[in-house]
């Protein structure tokens, strides 16, 4: 099942990236001759008009085929169009990744339910603040004397307490009490009490909140990279495919949210890494467009391909050493 759910949701993020170059291509009247998920010979291929669709063997991988060696004077060609339609066609990729990681983020934001307020909806049996005599519909207004005005803060100051126990100060029926509590660690290492909150539903905030924590996940991961390009984070913590399976395996172990929230992260990676501006790369042809329309005829489409060529043969050469540094993590793990 690690290689399944692997497969399944390295496919649908490819697929997904492949979707929105070959939609902005079509949108903006570039001929695309093949959408196909997958790498090396086809097992599955149907022709629609003048788009080949096919499945291939290795489902790492896949490409959305618009025949950017075409001559410029036909008009459908990639070639042929202003750099801007070509920059929209190189970006869409990565922007249809990072609204993946929104819609995920959302809909786990919209099943959980945000807090609106500070109103407890359920106390657990036997838990520290069940004993303590907390009550669901408890307003919870202050946290050892800080004012609480919405359910992050009552996380922050549980999660960030340094003791055993806390003095809640809660409003019930018109009146305030202060009832001191312990704090339990929970299996995920969090500090509880063992209270929720009362939550709503609604698609807009969901969608608000989602787009925010992407945001944030993508903000943090800009740094991560930034801290691996100066040697802050070492190039053996990169992780390929053998690494992202046994990643995927614990996660699925978790739960479905869990596993929801791991896709939204490779998403972004996904979207992260395509925008670099390295040859064979999204962003290197981006940052190839960008040249050309500065300097013109300077660099030739022959002297570009050599350049994305160099590229993806180092590319593969990171996906070996980050393959082989994955595989040597597994048998170290395995023995000691």
């Amino acid at each position: 099942m690690m290689i399944v759910y692997t497969i399944v949701i390295l496919c649908i993020l490819i697929f997904v990236h492949e979707l929105g170059h070959f939609g902005a291509a079509k949108l903006l009247r570039v001929r695309v001759y093949e959408f196909a998920i997958g790498m090396g010979p086809a097992f599955l291929k149907r022709q629609y008009g003048e788009t080949k669709y096919s499945l291939r063997v290795f489902p790492i991988g896949g490409f959305c085929a618009l025949g950017e060696d075409e001559a410029a004077e036909d008009e459908r060609s990639f070639g042929s169009k202003p750099t801007w339609v070509r920059a929209v066609i190189l970006a869409a990729g990565s922007l249809m990744n990072v609204a993946l990681a929104v819609i995920v983020m959302s809909a786990i934001i919209f099943y959980a339910g945000t807090a609106v307020t500070t109103v407890i909806s359920d106390v657990r049996a036997e838990s520290p603040a069940y004993s303590a005599g907390i009550l669901p519909g408890d307003k919870i207004t202050a946290i050892d004397g800080v004012k609480i005005e919405q359910w992050g803060d009552v996380v922050r100051q549980i999660s960030g307490t340094e003791a055993n126990k806390l003095s809640v100060e809660v409003m019930r029926g018109g009146s305030l009490l202060v009832i001191d509590t312990s704090v339990v660690i929970a299996e995920d290492g969090r500090k509880i009490i063992g209270i929720t909150p009362k939550v709503t539903r609604n698609p807009l905030t969901a969608l608000v909140l989602g787009t925010q924590a992407s945001y944030d996940m993508l903000r943090n991961m800009i740094a991560i990279l930034g801290q691996l390009f100066t040697g802050n984070v070492p190039a053996s913590d990169l992780t390929g495919p053998v690494g992202i399976a046994y990643i995927v395996d614990d996660t699925a172990k978790a739960g479905m949210r869990p596993l929801l929230y791991l896709v939204a992260l490779i998403s972004l990676n996904l979207a992260i890494v395509n925008l670099l501006p390295f040859p064979a790369l999204d962003g290197g042809r981006l940052l190839f467009l960008l040249i050309r329309k500065v300097t013109g005829k300077a660099i030739t489409d022959t002297v570009e391909a050599r350049f994305h060529l160099v590229g993806m043969v180092m590319l593969l050469a990171l996906m070996v050493f980050v393959t082989w540094n994955d595989i040597d993590k597994l048998i170290r793990g395995v023995l000691w």
